[in-house]
């Protein structure tokens, strides 16, 4: 209410340098902030540049430039921003990473001309990454950016303000590149906030006041940059190790991406509890960083490898005297994800998925866990709501107005459900007609009257005005669908409980899409046929396919490192594995007959059999 007076006015020049040029880390981070590209992603586009002769090595903890790459970055500075814009010095930096091996350049444009991405016959993710690696290698020799940051201190009362400008007085590098922050919400460097011009003793009038509350946040879960990162500042792994361990721990559903975030799953507490508790050693950072050093060591030749391994394994701490020792101790029902003190309960990990455990005068009550929960959304109070609900059984919605039967809405090992009637005890009765509910949709919010709507589905819509066939709208196992003999298609946009003949006809006049999947590498055309070579990920790992023959690759042959030569080599050896099996078959039903007509005979039928069986194993392989 009294006046608003200005107290305080300050500045301060303030100078920012760019950073150094790419390294494996930094790139995988930088990609992941702006262009939201997996560490994996990011090292298979890498890889592809390299392969067309666009950067250098992708697979580096160097920051160094050769004095060739930092004569052609200063020209490319001058012809395009001007000498203003170019630094007096050269710059060059030094790693300063744990245990780098700085066997590379950093990870640059590559050849004497570095032509920026506009020149080059680039599109997609190959594009955004090779402008991403041209800008910031461009912006190391470039003048510093110069800022002006302003101060306003503003009394009233008893009560004190404070407002903060930021002025950009010279952009220098600000020009090419400005560095990403792990922070979403954190102002980037070349961002301004411009005050007006303010003098101590003025007179400011106040217009509105927000009060704005700040309440202390737990630490962000981490994405693909701010685990490499952290990798990388502890010492675990190496440039070419970082995107297999990130993939890994997802592969391994250890965790779950959602919104770039890595979120641990129920899994990965019950591993971690078990290391820690009986395999402490392992699990710890400094052994792991111990173990990088001296592996670094043996391809060094400082230290042999035998002996190292023979220790590791086999020595009187080794791996397998404490595994031998532990798994005589460890109980199995002693495993568990998390443990809810205040409930008196156990969140458990078994066959289909996590549940709650616990044990009430006598009884062991477990119920099953939404497949989609993270384990921080687990609070006290929604795992008491879901042990109540289970012992009490749960509340039903309503009754169904035709059958008078009680309808609940639950929520199962795949998500909420509709449900009419009570589940039959002992398999006596059939069980009650469910329906899953679509995708988004919370169990909450269902009404009655979409409950029993749900549950009457599918629901005819009408005939096809061609074939007079009837045209349907349900749920199956991929979600809300429109059907019309035999042909479907997905409901994304539409309600299956409103959506109207005329939408599903025009949805089925729409070509179908087919799920194919999208390779990891494309390694080239066949030299035989053409047809084309690539690599895929599959639920046994990464494999190479051309036609329809599929290959697994070697465990220790990273998918960034395969070349055409290679896949071809390995489909040719699964070739002639399978050509020689065939062979050998054949050369069974032609083996001498024997004395005994009764032999020959059984003889002939276990042959016929046998040859039966092989030509549907062979059919079973080629589906």
């Amino acid at each position: 209410k009294g006046e608003w007076r200005i107290t305080d006015v300050s500045e301060r020049e303030q100078t920012r340098s760019p950073g150094p040029p790419f390294t494996t880390s930094t790139l995988q981070q930088e990609a992941n902030r702006k262009l939201g590209l997996s560490a994996r992603q990011t090292m298979q586009v890498a890889q592809r540049l390299y392969e067309k002769g666009l950067i250098t090595y992708m697979r580096t903890d160097s920051v160094h430039l050769s004095k060739q790459a930092i004569a052609t970055i200063r020209q490319c500075v001058t012809d395009k921003y001007g000498t203003e814009y170019l630094h007096p010095t050269v710059r060059q930096y030094r790693t300063r990473s744990k245990g780098a091996q700085e066997a590379h350049e950093a990870i640059r444009p590559a050849g004497q001309q570095m032509p920026p991405a506009d020149r080059l016959d680039l599109v997609g993710q190959e594009r955004a990454l090779y402008d991403l690696i041209w800008k910031r290698a461009i912006a190391t020799q470039m003048a510093d950016a110069r800022l002006l940051l302003s101060t306003v201190e503003i009394a009233v009362d008893d009560a004190e303000f404070r407002a903060t400008g930021r002025r950009v007085l010279f952009p220098g590098f600000f020009r090419a590149y400005v560095e990403g922050a792990d922070d979403p919400t954190a102002a980037l460097d070349d961002q301004e906030t411009i005050l007006p011009p303010l003098k101590v003793g003025q007179i400011v009038d106040c217009r509105k006041l927000e009060p704005v509350r700040h309440d202390t946040k737990p630490p962000a879960r981490y994405t693909d940059a701010t685990l490499v990162k952290t990798l990388e500042s502890n010492g675990i792994g190496r440039p070419s190790t970082y995107a297999s361990i990130i993939s890994t721990i997802q592969d391994r559903g250890y965790v779950v991406k959602a919104d770039n975030q890595l979120i641990p799953t129920f899994t990965a507490f019950a591993v971690n509890c078990l290391m820690e508790n009986h395999f402490p050693d392992l699990v710890d950072t400094q052994f792991t960083a111990q173990m990088e050093q001296a592996l670094d060591e043996i391809a060094e030749g400082k230290v042999e490898g035998i002996p190292y391994l023979k220790s590791f394994y086999q020595g009187e701490q080794g791996l397998e005297g404490q595994i031998r020792v532990k798994e005589q101790e460890i109980n199995p029902r002693d495993i568990h994800a998390l443990t809810l003190d205040d409930l008196q309960a156990r969140v458990r990990v078994g066959p289909y998925g996590p549940y709650i455990e616990q044990e009430s005068n006598g009884d062991l009550i477990r119920v099953s866990l939404p497949e989609n929960m993270a384990p921080g959304d687990l609070v006290n109070a929604e795992a008491e709501r879901l042990l109540r609900q289970k012992g009490e059984g749960p509340t039903a919605l309503g009754r169904h107005p035709a059958s008078g039967e009680p309808i609940f809405v639950l929520v199962g090992p795949y998500g909420p459900y509709v449900q009419l009637g009570q589940n039959g005890e002992n398999g006596t009765t059939p069980k009650p007609r469910r329906v899953s509910l679509p995708k988004g949709m919370k169990p909450e919010q269902v009404t009655l009257e979409q409950a029993v709507a749900f549950l009457e589905l599918p629901r005819a819509l009408g005939p096809h005005p061609e074939t007079g066939k009837t045209v349907e709208a349900g749920i199956g196992r991929f979600g809300p669908f429109v059907r019309h003999d035999g042909e479907y298609r997905s409901l994304k946009q539409d309600s299956v409980l409103t959506v109207t003949l005329e939408r599903a006809l025009e949805l089925l006049a729409q070509e179908k899409q087919t799920r194919r999947a999208t390779p990891l590498r494309e390694l080239g055309a066949h030299p035989e046929d053409g047809e084309p070579v690539a690599i895929f990920t599959g639920r046994y790992g990464p494999y190479v396919k051309h036609k329809k023959t599929n290959v697994s690759l070697p465990k220790d042959l990273p998918v960034e490192a395969v070349t055409l030569e290679q896949a071809l080599a390995l489909l040719q050896t699964k070739q002639a594995s399978k050509s020689g099996r065939g062979k050998k078959r054949g050369e069974k039903t032609t083996k001498p007959k024997t004395k005994t007509a009764g032999k020959k005979s059984a003889k002939s039928t276990k042959t016929a059999k046998s040859s039966k069986n092989g030509k549907r194993s062979d059919s079973k392989r080629k589906e």
